[in-house]
């Protein structure tokens, strides 16, 4: 652990105010009562918008808090969250929050033994879910949580009474017998046997389970407005302090072991506050449209969600796979988003411009030299054609022609476009000819690109991930300009921002009121505030490994300052990296999953800032070209690395290293390398540790290839390896035993999570 005294830059504290003392459902009250919104909360459903004013919401979340307090659930119970990021979201975390609760939000995209992982470290008492698709998917496992008294189902259907007598069994559990679905009580008892997998009957357990309650959240509202008096709403507030435990997000750490992390009103009240203050001309009320589409279960839309709420900002819950229309549609001017979702939109740019033949594919339109020919021919032919045929066919190629110059002109302008784009460089004023240049640029081309935002966005934040500089510059050319931070769970989502005049692009900006941040000696980064966790949950010793005596939280990102004072991330200390998702990948467990393999010696995750995780793979060669001999191939290095049964046998371990993943953290691409690691050739440290930076510098070629515009194959584990043979090709080759994964081991299905 470093010392502070070895720090070699530290900031100073922004001038700005930190706004200490208050309580999550503080915020509403001061919206409520502050800046009144008659459509505060917008839900999508299938018939539209359905808008509800912050004064309604307010009153949904105190009967939600009052009825889960009846319940009997007690101060400082954890509650878990599994649940789609809408407005039922945000009624379930402050209706918890106000009773006193600590809330635990789970990521529906993760395993199954994630999720009951945190289900039983954290010792839930309830379960509030979305609907009853997610919770079908995890009854079974539910033997397993023994803490868990009550699942409060958030979306039911109309005869909600008659499909929970299916669902459950009058009073304590009792043999199946006697079980009568008829007699329901709201005593009743989750039925978990009925949901068992034929094999899990056989496994070893107590005669049957705990007594879990069903019951759905509109049921537990309503006991709440029964229970309504302001005498026990008050209570309720007064219990409250700012130092109440609010949360516990469980995050992975180096060796993918789940860390929860605590974070108290105060830590992120005050950050979400503090973030906004940092806005210039942020208005209140409804002078603000949000649009949000990303997991409130990550701490970074939930926090600057807390504080759209206290803006009392019109919010608008989107989802990734409608996110574009709903641009469009709502015209937001403020959009929170992460790098990968601005590569795409980048991407599809281009890909319109023509530079994947995008906009000729769409039109078929001949290669102009067929076209050529067809000329040619008409010519040489047209003597031995009636002359209406011979016109008709001389129209059809002049409208070839004319379409072809239409889309090449279109072409030429968009790519000119762009180029006058990219030399836009934010913090600097475009002057002269270039400023011209701009406009011209701005007037053909990139006010439409504005448009798909919406064209009122003013507050355009990028976070969870690293944005590349030239896309902030092209974005900020378009007049978009992205606000890309920095900060992590620890630090309640936000340590630096780039802002208005403050923005620079290939850097995350500068620290938020409260924030101090300071660059350690051997590059790592450090962060100190008010908005730091306590700690991790039940693990005092994980949380003295990265805070220190001093206060300082140790980030496990490489950093350092620029002139004027703006934090670039220059890489990575830890083995954890993120996604340009924001999801984060631990590497070490699935390459020592691979490494266990006799035909592999070397194995390395990469992908941080990228798309998906891929994997380079070095061959134990001997044991390779042992087992090519058993099966009869003799051939050279490069050969056999090349072959499709290689590749296939290759295959099928990293599809069995995948297991325990979650799909979208699955390896999705793999390269065989003929290459030795060794300390020598400093791909090894002293330690025996993989230099990952020197693999990433050595193999840049390789790992760039990996992410090329490739056809993929799709299976099980989502994206298969882009040069993985046909099933065709290796039908001759040996027998390749499959790559089998248990139900627990795979993630809930992606239809009913995202």
């Amino acid at each position: 652990m470093l010392c502070t005294d070895e720090k070699t830059h530290q900031t100073s504290l922004d001038s700005g105010n930190v706004f200490l003392g208050r309580t999550l459902p503080s915020l509403l009250n001061e919206a409520c009562d502050r800046a009144p919104n008659a459509q505060a909360f917008n839900q999508w459903t299938d018939t539209g918008w359905q808008p509800l004013s912050n004064q309604d919401f307010k009153a949904t979340v105190e009967a939600l808090a009052l009825g889960l307090v009846n319940l009997g659930l007690e101060q400082g119970d954890r509650v878990a969250l599994l649940m789609h990021s809408d407005l039922n979201f945000c009624i379930a975390d402050l209706g918890c929050l106000l009773a006193n609760l600590t809330n635990v939000p789970i990521d529906p995209t993760q395993t199954l033994e994630h999720i009951i992982f945190v289900l039983r470290h954290s010792a839930a008492r309830a379960l509030i879910i979305s609907n009853l698709e997610l919770l079908a998917q995890i009854v079974p496992h539910l033997w397993d949580t023994p803490d868990l008294q009550y699942i409060i189902v958030a979306n039911v259907p109309l005869d909600w009474q008659q499909v929970r007598s299916q669902w459950v069994q009058l009073g304590k559990p009792v043999h199946p017998d006697e079980f009568n679905p008829d007699a329901i009580s709201e005593s009743a008892c989750l039925w978990i046997p009925m949901f068992l997998h034929p094999a899990q009957v056989d496994q070893p357990r107590s005669p049957f389970p705990q007594c879990i309650q069903l019951f759905s959240l509109d049921e537990i509202q309503r006991e709440g407005q029964a229970q309504y008096s302001s005498d026990r709403l008050h209570q309720l507030h007064s219990t409250l302090t700012p130092n109440t435990l609010a949360t516990i997000i469980y995050i992975p750490d180096d060796m993918g072991q789940m860390q929860g992390v605590m974070l108290t009103h105060e830590n992120l009240s005050a950050n979400a506050l503090a973030s906004f203050a940092s806005l210039p001309g942020l208005g209140r009320g409804n002078t603000e449209t949000v649009l949000t589409f990303l997991p409130l279960n990550h701490v970074l839309a939930r926090t600057l969600l807390y504080g759209n709420i206290n803006y009392g900002h019109s919010i608008y819950f989107s989802n990734p796979t409608r996110v574009m229309k709903h641009l469009k549609e709502v015209q937001p001017t403020i959009l929170v988003t992460v790098p990968l979702f601005l590569e795409k939109i980048y991407s599809k740019v281009l890909e319109v411009g023509g530079h994947r033949n995008g906009v000729i594919k769409k039109l078929e339109i001949k290669d102009p030299r067929n076209d050529v020919e067809t000329i040619l021919a008409y010519f040489s032919e047209s003597t031995r054609f009636p002359f209406s045929r011979s016109l008709s066919r001389l129209q059809h190629i002049w409208l070839s022609w004319s379409q072809a110059l239409q889309v090449t002109t279109a072409q030429l302008i968009l790519n000119w476009a762009l180029n006058v784009a990219r030399r836009y460089e934010l913090g600097r004023t475009p002057k002269g000819l270039y400023a011209l240049l701009l406009q011209l640029a701005d007037w053909f081309v990139l006010s439409k690109c504005r448009s798909l935002f919406g064209g009122r966005l003013h507050y355009l934040i990028s976070g969870g991930a690293v944005l590349k500089a030239e896309l902030a510059n092209l974005y900020a050319a378009a007049g978009l300009p992205v606000m890309q931070g920095y900060g992590l769970t620890q630090a309640s989502a936000v340590v630096c921002v780039n802002r208005m005049s403050l923005n620079r692009a290939g850097t995350v900006g500068k620290p938020i009121a409260g924030v101090e941040v300071a660059i350690a000696s051997d590059g790592e980064v450090l962060t100190r505030s008010p908005y730091v966790t306590p700690g991790y949950y039940k693990n005092p010793e994980a949380t003295r490994e990265v805070i220190d005596a001093q206060g300082w939280l140790h980030t496990g990102d490489l950093g350092a300052f620029t002139d004027e004072g703006f934090l670039k991330i220059t890489g990575l200390k830890k083995s954890l990296f993120k996604l340009s998702t924001g999801k984060y990948i631990a590497p070490q467990p699935i390459e020592q999953r691979l490494k266990q393999s006799p035909l592999v010696s070397q194995a390395i995750a990469v992908g941080s800032e990228r798309k998906f995780c891929t994997m380079l793979i070095a061959p134990s060669l001997e044991a390779l070209h042992h087992h090519a001999q058993i099966v009869g191939f003799d051939l050279s290095n490069q050969e056999l690395l090349k072959h499709p049964c290689t590749i296939a046998l290759y295959q099928s371990l990293v599809d069995s290293a995948n297991c325990h993943l979650p799909y979208w953290a699955t390896v999705k691409r793999f390269r065989l390398l003929n290459a030795a690691f060794t300390v020598e050739n400093g791909l090894l440290m002293a330690d025996g540790r993989i230099n990952r930076a020197k693999v990433a510098e050595v193999f840049a070629a390789e790992i760039d290839a990996l992410y090329g515009e490739r056809e993929v194959h799709r299976g099980d584990t989502g994206e298969r390896h882009s040069d993985a043979p046909h099933s065709a090709l290796v039908s001759s080759c040996p027998p390749i035993p499959d790559a089998s994964c248990p139900t627990v081991a795979q993630s809930l299905n992606p239809r009913l999570t995202t």
